[in-house]
Order: C-alpha cells, then sequence, then structure tokens
C-alpha cells in the first residue's frame, strides 16, 4: 500500500514540476512573436507561404519518371500501354510543375511587392516550354549516361548507372533546374539543386551551363559555381571545385550575374580534390587536371597539371 502511495505522490510531482515549466512558454511564445516582425531577422510570415522540400522532390520523381520511362514509372510500362502511360506521367507532371512555378511567381510578387506578372498564366506559358524541352533533355542525358558507361569499366551496364549514380542523377536534377532557370522560374531551380545536393553531395548551381557527354565520378564534394561553363565530354571526379575567388564585401552586389567561375573546354580531365577557381580561369580543351591541384591561371589546351610526388615519411 505504502509503494502505491509512493507512486501516487511522484506522479502529483511530476505533474506539479511540468507546469511550473509550461506556465512559462506563453511568455517565450511572446517574445518570438515580436521577433517576427523585427524585419532584421528572417521570417516567412505571409499569405503566400513557402512549399516544402518534400514536394520539390516529388515534383523531381515526377521529372525522373519522364525522362527515364520505365525506370521509376509506379506502374508498369509495355509497348501497349505506352501512349497512356506516357500521357498520364506528363500530364501529372505538368500540373505538378504549373502549379508550383505560379507559387513561386506569386510568391515573389507578395514578397517583395512586384507589379502583376499574371501568375497563373505566366505559371502555365512556362510549364508547357518546360515540358516542350523533355525530349532535348532526354537526348542530352542519353549522351551523359553513355559517357558513364564508356569511361566507367565498374559499370556494369547502361540500367545500372541510371538506377544508382548519384553523378547522373544530380546531373538530371542540373539539366532540368537549368532550363527552369534561364526560362526566368524564381527560387524553384536553387531549392532542386539544393535537393539533389542533399542526396549526392554534389552541388550544382543550376546556372552552370554543362555541355553533352559529362561526367561526374563518384561525385561526393563536388562543387560547380554558378557561371561556370563546362564544354562537351568532360569528366571530373570527388572533391574536385570549380568556385571563384573571394571577394571583397563592397564587390558582391556589383558582380552578381557576373563571369566569376571557370570555364571548362571540350575534353578535359579534372581529377579529384582539384581547386579551380576564377571567372577569368579557363582550362584549355584535352587537358588534364591532376588531383589536389590549386589553379586560378588558365591553363593552355593539351597540358598536364599536376603536383610534384610528395616525400613520404615513415616512423
Amino acid at each position: 500500500m505504502s509503494d502505491g502511495l509512493n507512486e501516487l505522490t511522484a506522479c502529483k510531482t511530476d505533474s506539479e514540476i511540468l507546469r511550473r515549466y509550461r506556465q512559462k512558454l506563453p511568455v517565450i511564445v511572446e517574445k518570438i512573436i515580436a521577433n517576427s516582425s523585427d524585419p532584421s531577422c528572417f521570417s516567412h510570415v505571409d499569405y503566400e507561404p513557402l512549399r516544402s522540400s518534400s514536394s520539390v522532390g516529388n515534383l523531381i520523381a515526377k521529372f525522373r519518371e519522364v525522362l527515364f520511362p520505365g525506370y521509376f514509372s509506379r506502374e508498369k510500362i509495355d509497348p501497349v500501354n505506352l501512349k497512356y502511360s506516357i500521357g498520364q506521367m506528363i500530364s501529372d507532371l505538368y500540373d505538378a510543375l504549373s502549379d508550383y512555378i505560379t507559387h513561386v511567381m506569386r510568391h515573389d510578387c507578395f514578397r517583395f511587392g512586384q507589379d502583376c506578372l499574371e501568375c497563373g498564366e505566366k505559371g502555365n506559358q512556362t510549364a508547357l516550354a518546360a515540358m516542350e524541352a523533355i525530349p532535348d533533355l532526354r537526348q542530352l542525358l542519353a549522351t551523359d549516361v553513355r559517357a558513364v558507361f564508356n569511361g566507367d569499366p565498374a559499370a556494369q551496364s547502361h540500367d545500372e548507372i541510371i538506377f544508382s549514380y548519384p553523378g547522373i542523377f544530380a546531373t538530371m536534377v542540373h539539366r532540368v533546374a537549368h532550363k527552369l532557370f534561364e526560362l526566368g522560374v524564381p527560387l524553384l531551380p536553387r531549392i532542386m539543386s539544393e535537393h539533389a545536393h542533399g542526396l549526392t553531395g554534389i552541388d550544382i548551381h543550376p546556372g552552370a551551363r554543362i555541355g553533352e557527354s559529362f561526367v561526374i565520378d563518384h561525385g561526393t564534394g563536388v562543387v560547380i559555381g554558378e557561371t561556370t561553363h563546362i564544354g562537351k565530354s568532360v569528366r571530373i571526379y570527388q572533391g574536385v571545385t570549380l568556385g571563384a575567388l573571394s571577394l571583397p564585401r563592397d564587390a558582391v552586389d556589383r558582380l552578381r550575374g557576373e563571369k566569376r567561375h571557370p570555364t571548362i573546354e571540350d575534353d578535359v580531365i579534372v581529377y579529384s580534390g582539384a581547386t579551380i577557381l576564377g571567372g577569368e580561369t579557363t582550362i584549355g580543351a584535352r587537358s588534364v587536371i591532376g588531383g589536389n591541384v590549386w589553379i586560378t591561371e588558365s591553363v593552355p589546351p593539351d597540358t598536364r597539371v599536376f603536383m610534384e610526388t610528395p616525400k613520404l615519411i615513415y616512423k
């Protein structure tokens, strides 16, 4: 009996402790509400809320279904139902994409007090333009898949590459995000790129221009900046940075949109850990950049750049 009484007393004590602490929460709530109205802090309390990252993931999944029919489809696709299946996928993708584009355009109108863009009309027009680019995007991605297969003895099939290579996934997302970037869609291309970055460790800004037959081998830690230009048949390995030189604070606004990242010409190989910086830096065609080098000046075509062999010390 005494044990039961002790348990009851303990429960009442715990309840009292919880009450004393919880009654302090309304004060914290009021402070957060006041803080949310402080323009020096960042809040997004608006009548046009931002979409969640999961909805971007769903949108990418729909693109993936269409770009690689039969690989990631929820239903079986065969020659008999191909027309129906593709039609349904395109319809679903168009509805999701036009809705998302309209949403981010309307968000900018509310957020930044822009003139009315007729967001619904513009969103549907832009989504249709993106859909019209899908056949060309499929052709471009096919060159990427073949380039990976032709350069990787570990790849057993094209199917394996499409299903499992993070470089192909990141490149696929970039191809789509870049098209949306070119079409002037705000916010969405960058969110898509960061979604792929989170899954693969490959960070490609949607503004980067990348030619056909592009290969990212392994991929973890790759960074490709906004104004990077990459030619045809370029292969880069893990840990490569194609970035910008550090800027003084007063130059940031002036250089927005200017060429700040390097140009990599056709048939270049960049090995793991290499860092290539600067908008005036060009790596000439057919050059090979060795691992762990640091480059801030242009390299002529047909050049090999590598580190001197380090001296190992054994103790």
